[in-house]
């Protein structure tokens, strides 16, 4: 599906099923995905929240994927696009799910724009959420051996040893290849805009909305042990764990991000929320 945000090309993904939110029994569910990714990092669990009946949209942030425009530059200014994709989509209210530096953002709508957002939810988060002054110069420089050394991190190592899900597929391969095909300098700039973001803290504070913090127990890039300040500030949260699961949830354990989530809605959804005529859909 494409849709003209602020009038640029924006590609989503909506499960492999039409976008329609009238039937779903919650808000459409906006899942937003982390630095140097696109909407594949959420094909499987987009795909199961669709067959659950939802209605998901997954788009590729601004100079990501398919997507038009200059990668944004910061935090802020990527939470300031998303109220106007929802726009572009016809939609008043929105759960809006965020991994990793996509959390960051979410958490910033949230808490910048609360008649938005129905529900938060935070996967692989931190606030703050520093990046190595190293790591950050190198993904400048050599920007491939950084892909390389996330896609390690964000994996369990029987995940990596075992190739993930079978059928010829290759698991750590995915995370890596959708990282590889990122444009030119997206990967430096997203862990800049990780690294400089320092309201996570008091943002959270401002935010309304019932907020899930889905933690993987093995953690490696944002680990569950830095994640007490954040749970600290959130107001109405809950906190579920996936075990033997390392960053890259959605890769490497997607039903249990599925059935996370779909718990989450179950218990603080009060029913679909009206929207309004969609504008510039067209299937894709």
């Amino acid at each position: 599906m494409e849709l003209t945000v602020a009038g640029t090309r924006c590609r989503l993904a909506t499960g492999g099923r039409p976008f329609d939110p009238a039937a779903s029994p919650w808000p459409p569910l906006l899942l937003i995905h982390g630095a140097a990714n696109d909407h594949d990092a959420w094909q499987a669990v987009a795909a199961g929240l669709a067959a659950a009946g939802g209605a998901p949209l997954v788009p590729d942030l601004p100079g990501h994927g398919l997507s038009g425009g200059a990668p944004r530059r910061s935090i802020a200014a990527l939470a300031d696009w998303l109220p106007l994709l929802l726009d572009a989509a016809g939609v008043e209210q929105a759960v809006l799910v965020g991994h990793s530096m996509g959390s960051l953002v979410a958490l910033d709508c949230a808490a910048r724009y609360p008649q938005r957002v129905s529900q938060l939810a935070l996967l692989g988060s931190s606030a703050p959420m520093p990046v190595a002054d190293a790591l950050l110069s190198h993904a400048e420089t050599h920007p491939d051996s950084v892909r390389r050394m996330m896609t390690e991190y964000s994996l369990t190592s029987s995940f990596q040893l075992t190739g993930g899900s079978g059928h010829g597929i290759w698991g750590p391969g995915v995370t890596l290849a959708i990282m590889r095909r990122s444009p030119p300098g997206v990967l430096a700039i997203d862990l800049a805009n990780c690294n400089d973001y320092t309201w996570g803290l008091a943002a959270a504070a401002q935010v309304a909305c019932p907020t899930l913090l889905l933690v993987a127990r093995r953690d490696r890039m944002t680990p569950r042990r830095n994640l007490a300040p954040l749970q600290s500030a959130l107001r109405h949260v809950r906190r579920a764990e996936i075990a033997a699961c390392g960053h890259a949830m959605m890769n490497e354990q997607p039903q249990a991000v599925v059935d996370e989530l779909l718990k989450f809605l179950a218990a603080t959804s009060v029913g679909p929320q009206p929207t309004a005529p969609a504008q510039s859909l067209r299937q894709g």
